[in-house]
């Protein structure tokens, strides 16, 4: 393959690869509402309460397994909170009953939440938790994106004819290549001190190829940190034999970090986009 032109390669990078379960994963959603369902519905008879204090430590008395709805509230996932004021902070535990019920009534009172029942704010506790979970999925779109370039990378080397765990492999570390195909790869390790864990090992007769994937939708400062980073791998690579480093990323963030991800392509042969991927490059690649 001739030289490439990086400006003419960068131009056809995406803006998007996410297909519509990337903005919320609504069965992740109901899955974790519904786990506290029945709690949630006892909760339900706050509401409105003009007597909130005592009508809570009845519940609570009668039902303590209530309490462990109380972070999700607060679009909290952990069962242990800290809190305070004027410098005070004291541990409050949700997941049993630790804590002093006055303690409990404490954490409802400052953090908002007597007032959020008792004047009758919200109508519907699993309504509103429904709604957090949406809000705190919308968190996981980046891991997502990240999943879904390697989900793309990988029908990809399917589509090559590769067979997983058999002639391509997934997520593996540097040792476990290095013990699998007896192949030294203390040059990328730093001499065994750093254990990097490979996206995709591709196994041919000629070859084992290291391969990494990702996708930047956005610009950030972890772009050219990668870029740096790969290219540091791309030149220990060139003294290892029997492997190849690959690298398959993508996205319209790179357009901020051009000028690094450049200096990679530059000494990086294998340095592909989707839209290699897409005109067969896999079939060429892996030989």
């Amino acid at each position: 393959m001739g030289k490439r032109d990086f400006q003419i390669w960068l131009s056809k990078f995406r803006y998007s690869i996410a297909d519509f379960g990337y903005y919320i994963d609504f069965n992740k959603v109901y899955k974790n509402t519904d786990s506290i369902k029945v709690e949630l519905n006892i909760l339900n008879s706050l509401i409105g309460s003009k007597n909130i204090e005592a009508d809570f430590e009845k519940l609570v008395s009668k039902y303590p397994e209530i309490l462990k709805c109380i972070p999700i509230l607060l679009a909290v996932r952990e069962y242990e909170i800290y809190a305070g004021e004027n410098g005070n902070v004291k541990l409050f535990t949700f997941d049993k009953q630790i804590n002093t019920i006055s303690d409990y009534k404490l954490f409802m009172q400052k953090t908002g939440l007597f007032d959020l029942l008792s004047n009758h704010i919200i109508n519907n506790l699993y309504d509103y938790v429904t709604g957090i979970e949406t809000g705190l999925d919308s968190n996981g779109r980046k891991n997502r994106g990240g999943h879904q370039m390697e989900n793309l990378v990988e029908n990809y080397i399917k589509k090559a004819g590769f067979k997983r765990n058999v002639n391509y492999f997934k997520e593996m570390y540097i040792s476990e290549v290095s013990k699998k195909w007896n192949i030294d790869l203390s040059a990328v390790s730093n001499q065994g001190k750093m254990e990097k864990r490979w996206d995709f090992v591709v196994k041919t007769n000629n070859c084992i190829y290291l391969v990494e994937t990702n996708f930047y939708g956005s610009r950030g400062s972890k772009l050219n940190e990668t870029a740096r980073s790969y290219k540091t791998i791309a030149t220990e690579m060139k003294n290892v034999k029997g492997a190849k480093f690959v690298w398959f990323t993508d996205g319209a963030g790179w357009k901020s970090a051009a000028r690094n991800l450049e200096e990679t392509f530059d000494i990086l042969e294998d340095l592909y986009s989707i839209n290699d991927m897409q005109n067969g490059i896999m079939k060429t690649l892996f030989k």
